[in-house]
C-alpha cells in the first residue's frame, strides 16, 4: 500500500502566506502600471498639446470659413489645410496627445473699425487692433497668440487680415526672439507662421507663443 504524504498545519500555513505574497506582489505591480499610464502629463507636455490643437483649431476654421464662402483659388486652399491637419494629427499622436483635439484662437481678431482704445505692450508702439490700416512700426493683432499654419516652403506667415506682400515681425517675448516674415496667403487667425518661420522663434518642443509682439514693419 502507498502512503500519502500530509502537510503539516505550519507548512500550510506558510505555503498559504507565500502566494498571498506574490499575489498581492501581482497586483501592486498591475497597479503600478495602471497608474503609471494614467500619470498626468507635465506642463511642457501640455503645453505641446495646446499648441498643437489650437493649431488645428486655426486650420479647421480656415477651411470651414472657405467652404462657407468660396472663390476662385478656395478648393486648392482646402486642399492645402487638409494636408496641414493631417500632419498636426501626425505630430498630435507622435507627442502623446489625443489626436484630432482641436482649440480656435481665444483672441479672435477685431474687425480694422472697432473703436476700442488700444493696449500698449511695454515700450512698443500703440496697438492698431484692427492691423490692416496700421502704420508702419505700429504693434498690430495685440493679445493674440501665435501658432503654426503648418506649411512647409521659405519662413513666411498667413493671415486673415493683411494681404500679401505685408511684411511682420513677430518677437517671442519668452525668449526673445524675433523673425520678419512676408505674410503669402490667408488664414483664419491675425497671423500664422510656417513650420520655418516658427522654428526661428518657437521655445523647444513647443508649439504655442503666448506672449508675444507682432508689429508690421516695411
Amino acid at each position: 500500500m502507498s502512503r500519502r504524504r500530509t502537510l503539516g498545519t505550519k507548512k500550510k500555513i506558510a505555503l498559504l502566506v507565500s502566494a498571498a505574497t506574490v499575489a498581492g506582489g501581482g497586483a501592486f505591480v498591475m497597479a503600478s502600471t495602471s497608474n503609471a499610464a494614467q500619470a498626468p502629463k507635465s506642463a511642457a507636455e501640455s503645453a505641446v498639446c495646446q499648441g498643437l490643437a489650437t493649431a488645428l483649431g486655426n486650420n479647421q476654421k480656415f477651411i470651414a470659413d472657405q467652404r462657407a464662402n468660396p472663390d476662385a483659388q478656395s478648393e486648392a486652399r482646402i486642399a492645402n489645410r487638409e494636408a496641414v491637419v493631417a500632419e498636426i494629427k501626425r505630430k498630435q499622436e507622435a507627442s502623446g496627445c489625443v489626436v484630432g483635439e482641436s482649440a480656435q484662437d481665444s483672441q479672435p481678431a477685431q474687425p480694422a473699425e472697432s473703436a476700442e482704445p488700444a493696449q500698449p505692450a511695454q515700450s512698443a508702439p500703440a496697438a492698431n487692433p484692427g492691423g490692416g490700416a496700421a502704420a508702419s512700426g505700429q504693434q498690430v493683432c495685440n493679445g493674440s497668440t501665435v501658432t503654426l499654419s503648418g506649411e512647409d516652403g521659405a519662413p513666411a506667415a498667413s493671415s486673415n487680415q493683411f494681404p500679401a506682400g505685408t511684411k511682420l515681425k513677430v518677437t517671442n517675448l519668452d525668449n526673445n526672439k524675433s523673425t520678419t516674415v512676408e505674410v503669402t496667403s490667408v488664414s483664419g487667425s491675425c497671423v500664422l507662421l510656417n513650420n520655418a518661420a516658427f522654428e526661428q522663434v518657437r521655445e523647444p518642443g513647443k508649439f504655442l507663443i503666448r506672449r508675444a509682439v507682432i508689429e508690421k514693419v516695411g
